[in-house]
């Protein structure tokens, strides 16, 4: 469905914002959310010694341990160079360790250390809390209509970039 224009009609008492309007405004509120979001995690994963986007990689290997180094940065939509990057830093921490492949020694595979698995631990309680905070007075029933919608438009903006989406909403 494409937003368009309509004609405003001013009803007394109510909300006279076009259609237009309202997806202007859902389009602030997303990038505002998200990057309040971002300020909010940085200052709770602080005490970790961990950056957010090294969070997002060692939580990533939480649920796949053991990802060749090339397939994480596929799978987290990160260059070769920027993985590689965040990944010797969480080595040098000590958090994750990179081993030569059993059947190929030119494929690193990426692994959480014992030291990582507990930051993994720390991290997903700062979540936990700091979702309750974020979501305080959003319904359940919210929570999962809004994920919806917005997986629906996280679709359709990759589409839109892959150029298989048309002007047209087709």
């Amino acid at each position: 469905m494409v937003v368009k224009s309509i004609k405003r009609t001013r009803v007394p008492g109510a909300d006279n914002r076009s259609d237009e309007d309202w997806a202007i405004r859902l389009g602030f509120y997303i990038h505002d959310a998200s990057r309040l979001r971002r300020i909010v995690y940085d200052t709770a994963l602080r005490p970790l010694g961990v950056t957010r986007s090294q969070a997002w990689v060692i939580a990533y290997l939480s649920r796949r341990d053991g990802m060749a180094q090339s397939e994480l940065a596929n799978q987290l939509d990160l260059g070769k160079v920027a993985l590689g990057g965040l990944v010797d830093r969480l080595e040098t921490s000590r958090l994750i360790e990179r081993r030569a492949h059993d059947g190929d020694r030119r494929v690193k595979q990426i692994f959480l250390t014992a030291e990582g698995r507990k930051v993994v631990a720390k991290m997903r309680k700062i979540a936990s809390a700091t979702n309750a905070r974020i979501l305080n007075g959003v319904s359940a029933r919210d929570v999962k209509a809004t994920t919806r919608i917005l997986r629906t438009v996280k679709g359709n903006l990759l589409q839109m970039v892959n150029g298989t989406l048309g002007a047209d909403g087709d």
